[in-house]
């Protein structure tokens, strides 16, 4: 018996709070494909890697790692998006991304205590002096600046092309280093209990919706845990969900774990499946809001009965997307013959450690140039040449950027 008369939830369009309406509900979660050009501008290869995703059938699109500031990158391929940028490069890059009726999200960030030293000056809410980790703490005066510059990089985004932002607080940079006790140690208004330490994200939500007005979609990626000792937990942050629910996001989505020395993998403790679909079930009961749900989804099977339960309203896929660029549009041919076809996912014996990471993010560098490999066989030499590429763009980062 075909599907061709039946349509999976998958496939059905989701109108958001601010009116603008998702094709489906696939989304390219953040990924930082680290295709920067080591100025902070977008590439033509990056370009055509979004170009590429949005004519394989995904709803939205969101680049990882977009900082609205150069002092507090993550890394040398990111963007970064503020009145320096080069716009011509970056309508580019909204055009492209924009194909097939796609919206393109920047993922607007900052590194915080997790900005990489040899391009940054790491600043969290609290000095940390740990091994692997050091960075001095934010004065008052510069937090007050924090939810300007993102509104500011947020109206840019719109004026530029763009058909949304995501807001980053998850995974341990500044905004999720504010919730986290762990990170923040603050004794002002700042710190101290959860209502205090979620102030400053409240307060970069309102600058960013005043400043893009109400039909601009406005997407927010929150930890459901940090998974480390003393971090973030999930009690608190559903009291964050809860807060949220009172605001004008348009889009919650739920991920969790921290880049942070010793912590654990999100996918740690979970055999198959959505890492966090537990902690959404929890999260619907207290929002209102679209919730989108990131980490963890391998198959048409486990996105399709996410969605069907009523749980969430969107599913993010990151590494799969990565293994199959027109993915949905390869569910979707499938599924109307009854056997969605899934990615094969390449298995790796012993990888070295890092070698996974830069597998997945070389790949999309293959991708953008219709050169993609399932070989995983020589994963010393991918670290290598990922590993170079960024040490050519630590270079150009710190000649550009503090001439």
């Amino acid at each position: 018996m075909s599907n061709t008369n039946v349509s999976s939830v998958l496939f059905q369009p989701l109108e958001l709070p601010c009116g603008i309406i998702l094709k489906n509900r696939v989304t390219k979660s953040a990924m930082s494909d680290s295709l920067g050009d080591g100025r902070g501008n977008p590439t033509d290869l990056q370009n055509d890697l979004y170009e590429r995703w949005a004519e394989g059938g995904i709803a939205a699109s969101i680049i990882g790692e977009v900082q609205y500031r150069s002092d507090y990158a993550e890394k040398p391929g990111n963007l970064v998006l503020n009145s320096s940028s080069d716009k011509v490069k970056f309508t580019e890059l909204a055009k492209k991304g924009s194909t097939n009726g796609v919206l393109l999200w920047p993922q607007l960030g900052h590194a915080g205590a997790m900005a990489h030293p040899p391009i940054s000056h790491p600043k969290g809410p609290s000095k940390i002096e740990i091994p692997g980790l050091s960075c001095e703490a934010l004065t008052p005066a510069e937090i007050k600046e924090i939810p300007n510059d993102y509104a500011q990089s947020a109206l840019l985004a719109k004026e530029l092309g763009f058909g949304g932002v995501q807001l980053h607080s998850a995974h341990g940079f500044l905004l999720s280093q504010f919730l986290s006790p762990l990170f923040n140690q603050r004794t002002d208004e700042y710190g101290g209990s959860i209502a205090s330490r979620s102030r400053l994200l409240l307060e970069v939500i309102a600058a960013v919706r005043d400043a893009v007005g109400p039909n601009f979609p406005i997407a927010l990626k929150l930890n459901s845990s940090d998974m480390l000792d003393g971090g973030l937990e999930p009690e608190d942050s559903m009291k964050v969900v809860s807060e949220l629910d009172k605001t004008s996001i348009d889009l919650i989505d739920i991920s969790g774990g921290t880049y942070f020395p010793g912590a654990k993998s999100a996918s740690d403790g979970v055999s198959s499946g959505a890492y966090f679909l537990e902690f959404a079930k929890q999260a619907r009961t207290k929002t209102k809001i679209p919730l989108m749900l990131t980490g963890g989804f391998k198959s048409f099977e486990q996105a399709n009965k996410a969605l069907d339960e009523g749980s969430i309203d969107i599913v993010g896929v990151a590494r799969a997307l990565a293994l199959d660029p027109e993915l949905v549009k390869n569910w979707q041919q499938s599924y109307q013959q009854d056997s969605p076809i899934n990615p094969v996912y390449p298995r790796f014996d012993s990888p070295p450690v890092g070698g996974i990471t830069a597998w997945y993010t070389m790949r999309l560098t293959d991708i953008a140039m219709h050169q993609e490999t399932d070989d995983v066989s020589d994963l010393e030499k991918t670290i290598a040449i990922y590993e170079n590429r960024d040490a050519e763009r630590t270079e150009a980062w710190n000649k550009h950027f503090n001439s």
